[in-house]
C-alpha cells in the first residue's frame, strides 16, 4: 500500500482544485467541471468547463491542446517568414527563398490571373498518350511533379536489414481517405459529393464532359479499392513485408513496365536491386487494371490527379472548390484558412528545416533541452525497472527487451544537422512551379539515400511540429521543440503535471517500441522475434482485452459509434505504458519525498490531472467520424480515461471503487508495460 492509499476510502470524492502556494502548479482550475466526479469521467472533470465554453474556430476541424500549440507555432513562423520578406536577404540563401516561396503564394492577384494556366502543359502531356504502355512513364513523370498515382514510391531503412537504405511500394491512388469510403453504405453520401466535387473541378478547368468524366474516375477508384488492405491488415508489419528483386517484381506485375517508370521517375536504377512491396495483392490488382481498363479512363485519373494536387496553389475558384469537399464536406470545416496560415503552410512542406532553425534560434532555450534530457533518461530507466519486474514475462524476453532499451535513441528538440536546400530553386512569380520543384527536391533528396549508409542524424518532423514519435527502424524517440511547451512541459511547473503530460508523452513514444507492431523489432530496428513463444501468447492476450475494451467505447457526441480497437491497439498500448511508467518514472523523481499540496491537489494527483489536460479537445461531428474510420489513435476522451481506469495507482489517487463509472474489476485491468 502507497502512502496515498489512504484516497481509496472516498469513493465519492470529488478534489476541488484551488490556487494556493508560491510554485506554480501547471493547472488551470478554470477548465475544470467539478459537477462530474472523477471516478466517472476523470476526462471531463479536467476538461469539461473547457470543454462547455469553448468554440472550434471556423478554419478548422478541432480545437485543444495540441491546437493551441499549433496556433502559437504558426503565429511565431509567420513573424520570421514576414520579417525575411521584409529584408533583403542574398539571392539562394534559404532565408531568401522562405521569402520568395510566401510571396509567390500571398501575390493573390498573379494567381487569379493565371488561373488554369501554371498546369495546362501537363494536361496536355496527358492528352498526349496514345497507348496504355505509355502510363508507367506517365506515372513515373507526374510523380516527380508530386502527382499522385496508383501506387506511392518512398525510400526507408530495409525493416530486416536496418543499415541499408531499400525502395517501398505502397497501395494509393484513391482521392477518398480511405478504402472503406468506396464500399461501405453509411459513406454513400460522401461518395455522391465526391463525384460532384471531380465534376465541378473539371468545369471549373474547362475540361469537357465534366460529369461522366467524374463517374468514370469514380469507377476506376473503386476498381483500385476493392484491392486495398484495410487499416487493420495494414499496419501488420510482417504481412506488409515482401521484399523480392525487381526481376520478381516484374513477374508479378505482366505488362507494367517497371524500368519506364524508374527512367521517368530519374531513379538511380543502378542501385535498386530490391523492393519491398508492401501490399503485393494490390500491384496485381493495379497492373491488370492499367491494361484492362480503357486508355481514357486512365488519362481522366492522371488529369485529376493533376488538378487535385494543383488546386491549393490555383485560383480562387479551384482552392475553393478543394476546400468544398476536403474540409467542408469531410471535416465540417465552415471557413477556408486565411490565405497568410496556408503560406506558412507551404512555406513548411517546402523549406520546413531552413524555417526550422530559424524557430529554434528564438522559441526554444537551451534549458528546455537539458530539462528535457533528464525527464527522458528518468522514463527510460523507469521502463527498465518495470521491465525487470513484470510478473508475466519470462527472463529470457526480459533480456532481450532491456538490451532493445539500451539502444533507443532520443532526439529532443532539433536536428544536429540541418538539411541542405541549396539545390532546390524557388521564384518569387512562380507559385504552381515552386511546389513541382519542391516535390522533385524532395523525391531527389530521398532517392539519393540509396546506396549509401543510413543516416541516423536526420529527423522526420521539423522543430515547428507539435508532435512527437517512433521510428521503429531505427529504434529512436523524437520531440520536436515546439511540443516542448505547456501544457505538455512547463519549466516552471513542478514535476507531477510535467511527468503527467510530456513524461507520458516521452513514454508513449517509448511504448511503442514495445507494442504490437514496434516490439517486432530489435535494438537494431530490425523486424525478428525476439520473445519466447509463451511470452508473446501472453502479450497477444493481453493486447486482446485492451483491443476489446476500446471496441465498447463510443464517443459522448457520436452515440452508437464506436472506436476500432484493432486499428487503435498500437496507440493505446502507447497511450497505456506511457501512463505508466511516466507515473513510475515521476515516484523516482521524488527520491522519497513527500511532495508538496498544490492549488489542493496531492502530487499524484496533479500528475493524473497533467496526464488529462494535454488530450484536452474538441471535435466537429464530420470530423471526429473521418477519425473513427481512419485515425489509429483513439478520440481524447477515450486517450485519458481508456488507461486511466487499467491504473492502479489512478484509483488510489481519486478513490475509485466499485460502482463508479471508471472501475474495472482487477482481473480486467490491462497491465502490459
Amino acid at each position: 500500500m502507497t502512502r496515498w492509499a489512504h484516497w481509496t476510502a472516498a469513493a465519492a470524492l470529488v478534489v476541488t482544485p484551488t490556487h494556493g502556494g508560491d510554485l506554480k502548479s501547471g493547472i488551470n482550475p478554470s477548465f475544470f467541471d467539478t459537477t462530474v466526479r472523477p471516478q466517472d469521467d476523470f476526462y471531463r472533470y479536467v476538461n469539461g468547463g473547457w470543454l462547455k465554453t469553448a468554440e472550434i474556430p471556423p478554419d478548422r476541424p478541432a480545437d485543444g491542446a495540441f491546437y493551441k500549440l499549433r496556433d502559437e507555432a504558426e503565429e511565431n513562423l509567420r513573424r520570421i517568414i514576414e520579417e525575411t520578406v521584409q529584408a533583403d536577404h542574398p539571392e539562394g540563401s534559404e532565408p531568401r527563398k522562405i521569402a520568395d516561396l510566401y510571396r509567390s503564394f500571398m501575390d493573390e492577384e498573379r494567381v487569379e490571373r493565371l488561373g488554369l494556366e501554371p498546369v495546362r502543359g501537363e494536361l496536355a502531356a496527358i492528352d498526349a498518350i496514345t497507348d496504355s504502355s505509355e502510363l508507367p512513364r506517365a506515372f513515373g513523370e507526374l510523380a516527380r511533379r508530386g502527382v499522385g498515382g496508383p501506387f506511392a514510391l518512398f525510400v526507408m531503412p530495409d525493416a530486416k536489414q536496418s543499415d541499408t537504405m531499400i525502395v517501398y511500394l505502397n497501395q494509393a491512388g484513391l482521392g477518398l481517405p480511405d478504402e472503406a469510403f468506396y464500399r461501405e453504405p453509411k459513406y454513400a453520401p460522401i461518395r455522391d459529393e465526391y463525384v460532384k466535387h471531380i465534376a465541378r473541378s473539371f468545369e471549373i478547368a474547362g475540361l469537357p464532359d465534366p460529369q461522366g468524366s467524374a463517374q468514370r474516375i469514380m469507377a476506376l477508384e473503386t476498381r483500385l479499392a476493392a484491392s486495398h488492405l484495410d487499416r487493420v491488415r495494414n499496419r501488420d508489419r510482417d504481412r506488409t513485408y515482401n521484399k523480392m528483386s525487381v526481376d520478381q517484381l516484374q513477374d508479378l506485375t505482366p505488362g507494367f513496365d517497371w524500368a519506364a517508370y524508374g527512367a521517368a521517375l530519374q531513379a538511380p536504377t543502378d542501385l535498386i536491386h530490391d523492393v519491398i512491396v508492401r501490399q503485393p495483392d494490390y500491384l496485381v490488382a493495379m497492373a491488370k487494371a492499367v491494361v484492362e481498363l480503357p486508355l481514357e479512363d486512365w488519362k481522366l485519373k492522371l488529369k485529376w490527379g493533376v488538378l487535385r494536387s494543383a488546386a491549393p496553389y490555383l485560383n480562387q475558384a479551384m482552392s475553393d472548390e478543394n476546400f468544398r469537399f476536403y474540409s467542408q464536406v469531410l471535416n465540417g470545416v465552415p471557413e477556408q484558412r486565411p490565405r497568410w496560415k496556408r503560406g506558412v503552410a507551404l512555406v513548411e512542406a517546402a523549406l520546413g528545416e531552413a524555417l526550422g532553425k530559424l524557430y529554434v534560434e528564438r522559441h526554444f532555450p537551451p534549458e528546455a533541452k537539458a530539462r528535457m534530457q533528464e525527464l527522458v533518461h528518468n522514463l527510460v530507466e523507469a521502463y527498465r525497472q518495470s521491465i525487470t519486474d513484470l510478473d508475466w514475462m519470462s527472463q529470457e524476453t526480459k533480456s532481450k527487451a532491456l538490451a532493445k532499451l539500451d539502444k533507443f535513441t532520443p532526439k529532443i528538440g532539433y536536428p544536429d544537422k540541418w538539411r541542405d536546400y541549396s539545390g532546390l530553386e524557388i521564384k518569387a512569380d512562380d507559385l504552381v512551379g515552386n511546389v513541382r520543384r519542391s516535390d522533385a527536391f524532395d523525391l531527389d533528396y530521398n532517392l539519393s539515400k540509396l546506396g549509401k549508409p543510413v543516416d541516423r542524424d536526420e529527423w522526420h518532423m521539423t522543430p515547428q511540429t507539435v508532435n512527437a514519435y517512433y521510428n521503429a527502424t531505427l529504434n529512436e524517440i523524437v520531440f520536436p521543440a515546439a511540443i516542448l511547451q505547456p501544457p505538455f512541459f512547463d519549466l516552471q511547473a513542478d514535476d507531477a503535471v510535467n511527468y503527467g503530460g510530456i513524461g507520458a508523452v516521452i513514454g508513449h513514444e517509448i511504448g511503442h517500441g514495445f507494442d504490437d507492431q514496434g516490439s517486432k523489432s530489435d535494438g537494431d530496428g530490425n523486424l525478428v522475434n525476439w520473445w519466447t513463444e509463451s511470452d508473446r501468447k501472453e502479450f497477444e492476450k493481453r493486447t486482446a482485452m485492451l483491443i476489446e475494451q476500446y471496441n465498447q467505447f463510443e464517443p459522448a457526441q457520436l452515440p452508437g459509434e464506436k472506436v476500432n480497437g484493432a486499428l487503435t491497439v498500437g496507440e493505446n498500448i502507447g497511450d497505456l505504458g506511457g501512463l505508466t511508467i511516466a507515473y513510475k518514472a515521476y515516484l523516482r523523481s521524488l527520491n522519497g519525498q513527500e511532495p508538496p499540496v498544490l492549488d489542493g491537489l496531492t502530487g499524484p494527483q496533479r500528475f493524473f490531472v497533467g496526464f488529462a489536460q494535454i488530450w484536452r479537445a474538441k471535435f466537429r461531428d464530420a470530423a471526429l467520424r473521418q477519425r473513427l474510420a481512419t485515425d489509429p489513435h483513439s478520440p481524447a476522451e477515450f486517450r485519458c480515461n481508456g488507461p486511466l481506469s487499467n491504473f492502479d495507482a489512478f484509483y488510489e489517487a481519486f478513490g475509485v471503487q466499485e460502482g463508479d463509472k471508471l472501475y474495472l474489476p482487477p482481473e480486467k485491468r490491462v497491465r502490459i508495460w
